[in-house]
């Protein structure tokens, strides 16, 4: 049992039926069965009539699957994290990747400040100097301004913290450009909303003060100022175990994060892999994930080349992890506040601070990192695969939920994933249990 009187390790879960999952979750989290009602409900926990007020042209709502990973400790507390998705497989990798990386505190994650940045675009600047000048003079005035927008982020702690001047050239023709950084601490938010509405302020006042034309005034989605560093281990042990790892097995991961960290095209696979189980909680909690991806492969290109976000190696007789990442995600605002299952999941999360959910988040996609470069690297890709997806022609063949298991154990040891084999394994399946 960890400090927080909750133990994500939930021996079994996956055997266990869908309502019975829920009973498992609502215990874990401390809830009653009625306050998770949106996650088993037939219109996924988002009643038409708010649906219908949430984007344009609506006709009705898309389902996904949820489903929650498990054995999570992050900095000594426990977790069960919602994921949502479509790809098998997923969910499971990262609850048994969590239960190798939960020796002593867990994954370690640190975050910064939830500091957001927001652009003021000079398409013609003014000399060299100008701009800087206006920044200095009028840093007080400009503060007060921006602050007086949004005083409950300013109760709250946050608000405009400075602003910076950038001086651009134009990659065609050389062109000068300008921009003015703004700043922002947005606290639980993740910030949109304040940041735009700052630099719309911002953009007169700029222009009065300096007699240069603003062009665009809009937040950035590279928060490179609101970061997030995980860090986790698996002990070495010959063999291997619940919660350790045979030295080969490391060996070969180490050497398969070496050729992500060198070469982009698996870089880019490798990240995506990240990003299947950090996509997966944002979805599940109401999060932007196209500014979440935006950031991260912006991020993974920062200094001019792409690379791995993740890397693993070998120190003291331990598979040590580690990954810094830009994360932009919110507990307030946005659709946290209207989406039942949204509300529900993170009462099973119990976080309502951005950073500490970060912080979560960030530790899923170094688990997903290395459940997938371990099954890379022992496995292989086909085999893999034949297993990831062997299941879904299980299903397309007409299998039952007790008929899935068997036929997907045929197709395994017949060496196929295929519709044919599916359909193949399921009629010998019925066959073999008429004639009992």
């Amino acid at each position: 049992m960890t400090s927080q009187g909750r133990n994500s390790r939930l021996p079994g879960f996956s055997k266990l039926s869908a309502e019975a999952r829920l009973e498992a979750i609502a215990s874990f989290a401390g809830l009653s069965p009625e306050e998770l009602l949106p996650l088993g409900s037939p219109d996924n926990g988002l009643p038409q009539s708010i649906a219908a007020h949430m984007s344009e042209n609506n006709v009705g709502r898309f389902s996904l699957p949820l489903g929650f990973a498990t054995n999570f400790r992050v900095n000594a507390r426990d977790y069960v994290v919602p994921m949502v998705i479509e790809e098998p497989s997923v969910v499971a990798a990262a609850s048994f990747a969590a239960r190798l990386l939960r020796d002593g505190d867990g994954i370690i994650a640190r975050s910064t400040d939830p500091i957001m940045t927001g652009q003021i675009h000079f398409p013609e600047p003014p000399p060299e100097g100008v701009l800087e000048r206006c920044i200095e003079d009028h840093k007080g005035e400009l503060a007060a301004a921006l602050n007086r927008l949004h005083p409950r982020l300013v109760a709250a702690g946050g608000g405009f913290i400075e602003a910076r001047v950038r001086r651009l050239t134009h990659p065609d023709d050389g062109h000068p450009l300008a921009v003015i950084h703004i700043h922002v601490d947005v606290r639980d938010a993740m910030g949109a909303n304040a940041v735009n509405s700052m630099a719309e302020e911002a953009a007169p006042l700029l222009e009065a003060w300096t007699g240069a034309r603003v062009g665009l005034r809009i937040l950035s989605n590279l928060p490179m100022h609101r970061r997030v560093h995980v860090e986790g281990h698996v002990p070495l042990k010959a063999g291997g175990g619940e919660s350790a790892m045979d030295p080969e097995e490391a060996r070969r991961i180490v050497e398969a994060s070496r050729f992500a960290e060198a070469d982009p095209y698996r870089a880019v696979t490798a990240n995506k892999g990240i990003m299947n189980g950090i996509d997966a909680v944002l979805l599940a909690t109401g999060q932007d994930f196209r500014a979440v991806e935006a950031a991260a492969h912006a991020f993974a290109a920062y200094e001019g080349r792409y690379g791995a976000l993740a890397r693993w190696r070998i120190i003291d007789e331990r598979l040590v992890g580690t990954m810094d990442m830009p994360l932009a995600l919110g507990t307030v605002g946005g659709i946290t506040a209207v989406h039942p299952a949204v509300k529900a999941n993170f009462k099973v999360l119990g976080v309502t601070e951005a950073t500490r959910f970060a912080e979560i988040v960030a530790a899923m996609g170094l688990a997903q990192n290395l459940a997938a470069t371990r099954a890379l690297a022992s496995e292989g890709i086909q085999r893999g695969h034949m297993r990831l997806h062997a299941r879904n022609f299980a299903v397309q063949s007409g299998a039952t939920e007790s008929e899935v298991p068997e036929v997907v154990a045929a197709m395994v040891a017949l060496g196929r994933s295929d519709p044919q084999a599916a359909d193949l394994c399921l009629a010998e399946l019925r066959a073999a249990r008429s004639r009992s």
